[in-house]
């Protein structure tokens, strides 16, 4: 959940966009049930990915905090200082370990959104940013732009790991660049280095790219979301080109997809359009992009993943009553995306506070979709949707 500079819709309520209708018939996919992944009553998790790794094992990453219930606090906030990066395995993608490994404790603040990319090599990458926490009488004397959430959560900006051992240990943190149009400076006074939730992709000659998000203004306050590219497993990264940016909307959490035919999409998440999902496309190997387009939809943030017949799952949160997880299955190259039926995958969610979807091929027709969830205001906790794709 990217806060501060679009502390967004969160609590939006409203009406949908488009055409929707259950996990029957023409859509092209069955439900085969709902699990609950991960649920632990003192913790506040949320925001996961998950990745085939190494021997077909299912590697799921995610936040965890501590819920604030638990100190006699009215609520919990998706900033924390005690928010760590968790990761759990599972062989079958319905069984998964209940004792979460320590991915990552950031040494200065809170991490936030996991999210995990497998490389041909077997390598793994894994986004994260963080927020650190500043007592009052530091936070006067910090040097100024900065982004703050919750009054004293001090953005510190992005940063990746790198495992080559299948998850059990991470090298890092990688500072990605600091782009010349981001305001704000980090909570050490360091210019912010480049940050965004959403999947990285890796194309057929290596190339790893990373759409991030920039706060470009304060008046009013908004991102713009832009291309990073690595051509060495994510060590480095350099700068090559504007995604979406606008006088008046904001884009943000993005994820990308390369189509059969090379062109690499991104799927991204706005404010300022009714919380209606955008796209944009690049045919040229990600040296720049086609204008933005509006999808005709409401949900947010978005992941893609290829079926085995070259078609595209769409899965994304819909935080709107009734509450739930929503898909689309597109066509190769992700052009019938305002015409194709919306899939109910869930409704049932307890308020806004769920989502953040990511799915995965647990064999030739079955497709596992993580996210978070809460029934009733209860726990939030990493739930799952297993469905059928019908050929």
């Amino acid at each position: 959940m990217l806060l501060g500079a679009f502390i967004l819709s969160f609590w939006n309520v409203g009406g949908a966009i488009g055409q929707t209708q259950n996990l029957i018939g023409e859509a092209g996919a069955r439900k085969i049930k709902d699990i609950v992944i991960y649920e632990n009553s003192l913790y506040y998790s949320s925001f996961p990915s998950v990745i085939k790794g190494k021997k077909g094992e299912f590697l799921l990453a995610f936040r965890r905090a501590p819920d604030r219930k638990v100190f006699k606090e009215s609520g919990t906030n998706h900033v924390d200082p005690n928010s760590y990066l968790m990761l759990i395995r599972s062989k079958d993608g319905e069984t998964w370990s209940q004792e979460p490994e320590l991915l990552y404790a950031h040494s200065f603040g809170g991490s936030q959104d996991p999210c995990l990319l497998s490389l041909r090599d077997g390598t793994l990458l894994c986004t994260s940013y963080g927020w650190a926490f500043v007592r009052p009488e530091g936070l006067q004397n910090l040097k100024r732009p900065f982004l703050t959430a919750d009054d004293r959560a001090i953005f510190l900006g992005g940063y990746l790991l790198r495992s080559s051992d299948n998850g059990k240990t991470w090298k890092g943190p990688i500072y990605p660049p600091h782009l010349s149009t981001e305001i704000y400076i980090n909570a050490m006074g360091s210019p912010l280095p480049a940050y965004n939730r959403g999947a990285l992709v890796e194309d057929r000659n290596g190339r790893i790219y990373w759409v991030v998000a920039v706060n470009d203004c304060n008046a009013p306050r908004k991102t713009s979301t832009h291309l990073l590219v690595s051509e060495d497993n994510g060590k480095s990264w350099h700068y090559s080109c504007p995604v979406a940016t606008d006088k008046n909307a904001t884009f943000s959490e993005t994820s990308l997809y390369i189509t059969s035919k090379g062109d690499l999409i991104a799927f991204m998440r706005t404010a300022d359009l009714d919380d209606e999902a955008c796209i944009a496309r690049s045919t040229d190997g990600g040296k720049s992009f086609q204008p933005w387009e509006k999808m005709g939809f409401q949900g947010h943030p978005l992941q893609a993943l290829r079926l085995s017949d070259t078609k595209v799952l769409l899965v994304y949160g819909y935080r709107h009553e009734p509450y739930g997880i929503r898909a689309r299955i597109l066509n190769p190259e992700c052009t019938d995306f305002r015409t194709t039926p919306e899939i109910i995958l869930r409704e049932d969610g307890g308020n806004a506070d769920i989502g953040y979807p990511w799915s995965v091929q647990l064999d030739k027709n079955r497709i596992l979709i993580v996210y978070y969830f809460n029934k009733d205001g209860g726990t939030r906790h990493i739930a799952g949707t297993i469905i059928e794709i019908m050929h």
